[in-house]
């Protein structure tokens, strides 16, 4: 079972003896918990690259807005546990909200441009407390490595240029996006869906494989992509929103026409639940 520490004095003690003492490397990966299959290939690269492996399990208030499912997100952290076990995670950390945001609490890190689009224009503040906590975890883990998956992609490029910023000596290491059996995208809020909405959530894969389909036909204006994209979605019954489906560069500025390693993203609503993914696009 993995040493378990709830306190940063705690967590912070054992990993400086391991990385001063014992010189051990530390991977790190941070989760909000209910940790699924995209989980897994993180913590798995982690334990391939690194002596210790170490994931965090918070569900952080200050990335969700007023409306949004921060009472009702998943939460089970003996199940969550039993899969750090399995894995051969090392140490899990679960603080609390206090011992994250102690009384009179008042710092904040704001990633300026990068966070003002797509998801930012969505929810308000969301990226100033992801960076917020992010730098805080690294802060108190002081990993050699931190593993970020490529499915938030916005979230991965606003952590990068934290990192590069502030001149963090942290290695960033994107995964790739782990998706079921049939192209849906493993989430945490999946739970969230019933059989009927989930069949509707598939729209996004399959919009995905219509536009890389369209490209390999010769196809490269994001205009009749995107317009393409969003019929096929429209015509699932239970989306019943669509914030946005853009194609942009790596570095998340829009193009007028793709080309190799561009990106897709997407953010709609299935019934009462909102998605995000993305797709690498290859010519």
């Amino acid at each position: 079972m993995p040493l378990l520490f709830e306190r940063i004095k705690d967590i912070r003690n054992h990993l400086e003896r391991l990385r001063c003492d014992e010189g051990k490397s530390i991977g790190f990966v941070p989760t909000m918990g209910y940790l699924h299959e995209g989980h897994k290939a993180l913590i798995r690269e982690s334990k391939v690259q690194n002596d210790v492996t170490v994931v965090s399990i918070y569900v952080n208030p200050t990335q969700f807005g007023p409306s949004e499912d921060y009472e009702r997100y998943p939460r089970d952290l003996d199940r969550d546990m039993a899969i750090c076990e399995e894995l051969g995670v090392d140490v899990v950390f679960t603080p609390s909200d206090e011992e994250m945001y102690p009384e009179g609490f008042s710092t904040n890190v704001n990633v300026s441009c990068i966070t003002e689009i797509l998801e930012g224009e969505f929810r308000p503040g969301h990226f100033r407390g992801v960076a917020t906590v992010v730098l805080k975890l690294l802060n108190i883990v002081q990993p050699d490595r931190a593993y970020f998956g490529e499915k938030d992609y916005q979230q991965l490029k606003v952590v990068q240029k934290m990192v590069k910023d502030l001149n963090l000596p942290i290695q960033i290491i994107p995964v790739e996006t782990v998706r079921e059996k049939d192209g849906l995208a493993f989430s945490s809020r999946n739970v969230y869906l019933s059989e009927e909405e989930r069949d509707s959530a598939l729209s996004i894969y399959k919009a995905f494989q219509l536009a890389q389909k369209m490209i390999s036909e010769g196809k490269r204006q994001s205009e009749v992509l995107i317009n393409a994209m969003e019929d096929l979605i429209r015509s699932h019954p239970h989306v019943t929103k669509i914030d946005y489906i853009t194609i942009t560069d790596p570095e998340l500025s829009p193009v007028q026409e793709v080309r190799e390693g561009d990106r897709i993203l997407i953010a709609l609503w299935v019934g009462g639940t909102r998605l995000i993914d993305n797709w690498k696009i290859k010519l």
